[in-house]
């Protein structure tokens, strides 16, 4: 079976549209969102409603409720362009999820707010605490938000970060993570895949520079040409 796990596409089509041909290669048997659909880039209605015909398994992520939800005044951009059916779905995302894949019981969310942030160079014991929760104790945990795709391995099991769509940090290309494995409790083969697809940044970010009401233009647009955290 082949799943593949996305998130933080973040108002980003052109990465989004990237990555839709990808799949279209591997064929996936599944797409799973694990939040972020929007926020930070300008087409978020569109990047929402890809998520929504594109995958079955979708979680929240801390801008989904946070836009859905009308936290921040400074959201009303986000708001307009998604309208309140659009709001009202993000705002009732599920916050997680879990699958056994080869005998590995995975912990599926988004990071935040599940979580504080998580980072590829966190120590073991602040990750090790992302195997703990009220359903019991996990030997896998794949989630997204700090937006840099990395597979470790730590006593507690596999930690595996997806990697963002549409606002990479490191490398500034679309990131996932392709799985393939068995549903199955008895110890069985697995394969961790991050894809790794360019796009057209420059392309994105005149997208973006022709919006004068973005909020944070700037921020989000070197974000999307050099990998490097802006805001």
């Amino acid at each position: 079976m082949k799943i593949v796990m996305l998130a933080d596409l973040h108002g980003n089509l052109p990465a989004t549209l990237a990555m839709e041909k990808m799949l279209d290669r591997i064929r996936p048997d599944e797409v799973w969102f694990l939040g972020d659909a929007v926020g930070k880039g300008p087409d978020n209605a569109e990047t929402c409603d890809w998520v929504r015909s594109h995958c079955t398994l979708c979680l929240g992520g801390n801008w989904d409720y946070g836009i859905g939800g009308k936290e921040f005044p400074e959201d009303g951009y986000f708001w307009n362009q998604l309208g309140e059916e659009r709001l009202n779905w993000l705002n009732a995302l599920p916050r997680e999820a879990e699958v056994t894949l080869g005998g590995i019981r995975f912990r599926l969310f988004h990071g935040r707010p599940v979580t504080p942030l998580m980072q590829v160079n966190d120590d073991k014991d602040k990750l090790g605490q992302a195997f703990h929760a009220q359903t019991g104790d996990f030997t896998g945990v794949i989630f997204a938000d700090s937006h840099r795709p990395f597979v470790r391995t730590l006593h507690d099991g596999y930690i595996i970060n997806t990697g963002s769509v549409g606002n990479s940090l490191g490398v500034n290309r679309a990131h996932a993570l392709l799985v393939e494995g068995e549903k199955t409790k008895e110890p069985s083969p697995l394969m961790f895949t991050i894809l790794s697809v360019p796009y057209d940044n420059q392309a994105a970010a005149e997208i973006a520079l022709q919006d004068e009401a973005l909020p944070h233009r700037d921020a989000y647009v070197n974000e999307i040409l050099t990998g490097v955290y802006s805001r």
